[in-house]
């Protein structure tokens, strides 16, 4: 992507990605393509992924709590998904290592494909 699309491209996804987390607590979905289209290095990726799913989370907490909607009983079952979470994470950590730049691009664009389709299907199933 131009870097001199990016300072007004960047809003707008943000604001679009807000809407559809919002609409579908989905953070993915146009944030993760506009950043892996910056070029980011594997790692740098990797960190923007983070902060842009933390963030969201926080914000759709907040917004869930504005409705009182959001559950306190679920935080503890929902602190014992960070477990595997950080297993997860630990796992992906040694393999990014591990792997060329260009296989961890094939990768990443593979699960960003089977994401889609996954979501295509669904309401088939």
């Amino acid at each position: 992507m131009p870097w001199r699309l990016e300072a007004w491209l960047a809003p707008m996804v943000g604001v679009t990605t807000g809407l559809v987390t919002g609409g579908t607590g989905v953070f993915v979905i146009p944030a993760v393509p506009y950043l892996q289209a910056l070029g980011l290095t594997k790692d740098d990726l990797v960190q923007a992924l983070g902060l842009s799913f933390t963030m969201s989370t926080v914000a759709l907490a907040a917004g869930l709590a504005s409705r009182g909607v959001f559950q306190v009983d679920d935080v503890a079952l929902s602190a014992l998904a960070v477990v595997p979470a950080l297993a997860g994470m630990w796992a992906g950590q040694a393999i990014r290592r591990r792997i060329d730049p260009a296989t961890f691009r094939r990768g990443f664009l593979m699960c960003l494909l089977l994401l889609g389709a996954e979501m295509l299907a669904r309401p088939f199933l």
